[in-house]
């Protein structure tokens, strides 16, 4: 039962990253088999262009999630490293909106053609939306709670907020 949680996610990060490995295959041959058999005439130097632009970001982060998160093996079978978590927060979770995006981005431009491709910017609107959210989030002095009603300050708790409302707390003396 050594290093069980080393196990857990190296198996972890291998299965999601042969899933990943696969729908990207597939996904892109899709595109280029369906685009130069049935829309010949969309098969052009503009198209290969904006492919090349657009989908490389998704190619790119595919390959960085190979190089970080992909296991290690030792040569006697035990795991030598276990990789970077594919389900951690911030980065890591925008990196994978990013793909799952451009995936259906390119099932968008394969059947509605290169116009479709404005889609995709979308990616930077949703980025400036998460920046503005977080810098507005952290200039105001109290916060919000997941059904949106604003809360007092951090520092102080229910409690302290109901005593404070009464006048204080009364130290009694024995």
């Amino acid at each position: 039962m050594a290093q069980k949680a080393v196990k857990t996610l190296a198996a972890a990060n291998t299965r999601r990253l042969n899933q990943t490995l696969v729908a990207t295959l597939v996904i892109h041959l899709f595109f280029w088999l369906f685009r130069a058999l049935l829309f010949r005439s969309s098969f052009t130097r503009k198209s290969l262009l904006l492919y090349l632009v657009l989908a490389s970001p998704q190619l790119l982060i595919n390959f960085l999630f190979e190089k970080q998160s992909r296991p290690v093996n030792a040569a006697d079978g035990s795991i030598k490293r276990a990789g970077e978590d594919l389900e951690a927060k911030g980065l890591t979770e925008y990196l994978w909106d990013i793909t799952y995006w451009t995936y259906g981005n390119l099932l968008l431009v394969t059947f509605l053609g290169d116009w479709a491709w404005i889609f995709w910017g979308m990616i930077p609107l949703y980025s400036v939306w998460l920046a503005w959210t977080t810098y507005t989030g952290m200039r105001g002095g109290g916060y919000q709670d997941a059904a949106g009603v604003p809360q007092p300050e951090a520092g102080t708790s229910k409690r302290q907020a109901k005593l404070e409302k009464r006048g204080g707390q009364k130290v009694q003396y024995r």
